[in-house]
């Protein structure tokens, strides 16, 4: 079971794979795989692909942990950085993979024109929730956190956030319209 962020020392876990300390890359996958492959299922919306690209960011994770520079940044951070750019370059180079075509090249612009507009929405409606609420949903759909997670970090009764989450999502359907 993941530890509070607060108590778990990130970047001494790295310096541990950097030694070669495999125990420390479990500690790793178990603090924030599950965090790891919500983000990779948000960027490729295939289960399958994202699992693959957590596994291949730990690898990365293991063999690039001497080379990083706590001055640059939080550990945390550079590993969702590593898996945030596995998951863009798999996109990217199965975008070079599709044979051109014009027709499809229009409909990519007003899908990206498209995704702008509900993008903001999204944030003109999360923008209304209350804060709690607000940090709920964020919580549960951005950093990947189950609800017993979230109860936990937010000192909230499960209950409670579970009818946060659930009261939130239904203002979010009514304001996307």
């Amino acid at each position: 079971m993941p530890l509070a962020e607060s108590a778990f020392d990130y970047e001494a876990r790295l310096a541990a794979c950097a030694r070669g300390e495999r125990a420390a890359l479990r500690d790793l996958y178990v603090q924030e795989g599950p965090r790891l492959l919500g983000v990779a299922k948000r960027l490729v919306r295939d289960t399958a692909l994202a699992e693959d690209i957590v596994h291949e960011a730990f690898i990365k994770i293991w063999n690039g942990a001497a080379g990083f520079d706590p001055a640059r940044g939080s550990a945390r951070g550079w590993m969702f950085t590593v898996t945030r750019h596995l998951a863009l370059n798999l996109l990217r180079d199965q975008g070079r993979e599709t044979p051109f075509d014009e027709a499809h090249e229009v409909a990519a612009d007003d899908d990206g024109f498209d995704a702008q507009v509900h993008s903001a929405r999204i944030h003109r409606c999360l923008e209304q929730l209350e804060p709690q609420r607000r940090h709920c949903i964020l919580h549960a759909y951005v950093d990947g956190y189950s609800h017993a997670q979230i109860a936990a970090r937010l000192d909230t009764p499960l209950g409670t956030v579970k009818a946060w989450i659930k009261r939130s999502l239904n203002a979010l359907r009514e304001c996307m319209g």
